[in-house]
C-alpha cells in the first residue's frame, strides 16, 4: 500500500503540482490524496480540484492568534483522511512544536537555497546580495527550528552575470519541480508504515 500523502500550500501550488503529476505515475511509491490551505482563496485549492486530487481550506483567522488551535483542527484533518506523509509546498506559517511533533521524520519542506545557508525569506537576493556563484534549493525534514532538520535532496543552479530574482527564481523554481517528488518517493518507499496504515 502506497502511503497517503497530503500537501500544505498558502499559494498558487506550482510545487503542489509537481508532486501531484509525479504521483500520478503507476510507479511512484506515494499518493498523494489531500491538499490543505490556510487560506480558503488561494489558485492551488483549485488548481489540485482540477488535478483530482481532494482540496480543503482550513482558514487560520477564526482562531486567532492561538496557532495550535489552528494545527489541532488541521491535524483532526489528516487524521480523518489516514495521512502519513505531509508535504509543505509554500505553506507561509511558522508550525508550532504541536503539529512538528507530530509528524516527527513524516513532514517535509521545499526552500530556495542551499541549507544552511539562507534561511527564512528573501533568499534569491539575499544570494545575489552577497555575491555567491551558486544557489539552488533544498528539501529536508521539519523539524522545530525553521528551514532546519535533516536534508533529504539539494540541487544547485549558477548564478549568472545579470542574473536578476527574478531569472534566478525562475532557474531554481525549475529544480524544485524536480527533486521534491524525488525525496517524497525516496522518503517513501522508505517509510514502514504502521498496522492498519495511518499514524495514529
Amino acid at each position: 500500500m502506497k502511503p497517503r500523502v497530503a500537501v500544505f500550500c498558502s499559494g498558487r501550488g506550482s510545487n503542489m503540482e509537481a508532486l501531484i503529476r509525479a504521483s500520478q505515475s503507476a510507479d511512484y511509491p506515494a499518493e498523494i490524496v489531500l491538499v490543505v490551505s490556510n487560506k480558503a482563496d488561494v489558485p492551488a485549492l483549485e488548481l489540485a480540484r482540477k488535478l483530482g486530487v481532494k482540496a480543503l481550506a482550513v482558514p487560520a483567522k477564526p482562531f486567532g492568534k492561538d496557532r495550535e488551535a489552528h494545527e489541532r483542527a488541521i491535524d483532526a484533518v489528516l487524521v480523518a483522511e489516514k495521512i502519513e506523509i505531509v508535504c509543505l509546498a509554500g505553506y507561509m506559517r511558522l508550525l508550532t512544536p504541536y503539529l512538528v511533533r507530530r509528524w516527527t521524520g513524516r513532514m517535509l519542506n521545499i526552500h530556495p537555497s542551499l541549507l544552511p545557508k539562507y534561511p527564512g525569506l528573501d533568499t534569491h537576493a539575499r544570494a545575489l546580495a552577497a555575491g555567491e556563484r551558486k544557489h539552488g534549493c533544498t528539501v529536508h525534514l521539519v523539524t522545530e527550528i525553521m528551514d532546519d532538520g535533516p536534508i533529504l535532496a539539494q540541487a544547485e543552479v549558477p548564478i549568472l552575470p545579470g542574473d536578476t530574482e527574478e531569472t534566478l527564481a525562475a532557474r531554481v523554481l525549475e529544480q524544485e519541480h524536480r527533486i521534491y517528488p524525488e525525496a517524497l518517493a525516496a522518503l517513501s518507499a522508505r517509510i514502514s508504515l504502521p498496522e492498519g496504515g495511518a499514524k495514529p
